[in-house]
């Protein structure tokens, strides 16, 4: 088997030997329909998971989703974006919550992955034991349905496909916030949109809860010589000082508006 990466990281695609028929999946034209997905919110479509049992996604919502999309019969860009994405997982859990979010890695060759082959590739590549991340297939006409609702573009080449190399995050509400494409991106591609959701940025309410999401947000940060998010707590400690520094010029201010008061009485 032998791989060729097409437009940067948007697309990939394999052959048996030497590529015999012209790229059909065009990559600006992958990319517009990719990006022209956000915002749609995906059908409560059934799949069947690797152990036999049926899923449907609205049992998925609640948390964001991430949604990888392979085929099992891939012997390079699948395997590596899933190892990839099980490494970027690992790192997010530790900065966002072990519980924070889900993962679904469905193949999309309808005729090929079958849940035993599903069930190989979770067991080759250690993800069939996360209770978190499921492992599922489907039948063509779901496949057509989610596909085309996340903007996913793939065709049939000689011995394997031509496709876009996109993971999909989708929101509580079963929304498409945003596409990660590559086999190989950086941590912060897959973590700052599952963090925006995870911590609410979106939302306007001021309940504590509320408000330590927000602090958790501005505070979890991404450090580049070690590659790993970690908290701030210099972040912390700037924002405790300004809170003290406000506190005591309200007293300030207060302290001085009662000295007036009080003068203006006794010359009264």
């Amino acid at each position: 088997m032998r791989g060729l990466c097409m437009a940067g990281l948007f697309l990939a695609c394999f052959a048996a030997g030497p590529l015999a028929a012209a790229v059909r999946v065009d990559p600006a034209e992958a990319l517009e329909r990719s990006e022209a997905a956000i915002g749609n919110t995906v059908g409560d479509h059934r799949l069947l998971l690797s152990d036999g049992r049926t899923l449907t996604l609205s049992e998925l919502k609640g948390r964001p989703l991430v949604l990888s999309l392979i085929y099992t019969s891939c012997s390079t860009v699948c395997p590596i974006g899933t190892e990839r994405l099980k490494a970027s997982v690992a790192e997010a859990r530790k900065a966002l919550g072990g519980e924070a979010f889900q993962i679904l890695t469905l193949g999309f060759d309808a005729r090929n992955d079958t849940p035993q082959r599903m069930r190989a590739f979770a067991v080759d590549h250690h993800i069939d034991r996360d209770p978190l991340w499921s492992v599922a297939s489907a039948s063509p006409a779901t496949l057509d349905a989610l596909l085309g609702e996340v903007g996913f573009s793939y065709a049939a080449a000689a011995g394997g496909f031509e496709h876009v190399a996109q993971t999909t995050i989708l929101d509580a509400e079963g929304r498409v916030y945003r596409q990660v494409y590559g086999d190989d991106f950086p941590l912060p591609v897959l973590v700052e949109p599952l963090k925006e959701l995870v911590f609410g940025v979106r939302v306007s309410s001021f309940t504590p809860a509320a408000l330590a999401d927000r602090l958790r947000f501005l505070c979890t940060v991404y450090d580049p010589k070690s590659g790993r998010y970690r908290i701030d707590y210099g972040i912390y400690m700037g924002m405790g000082a300004g809170a003290l520094s406000l506190i005591a010029m309200a007293w300030v201010i207060v302290y001085l508006w009662l000295g007036i008061r009080r003068a203006e009485r006794a010359r009264g």
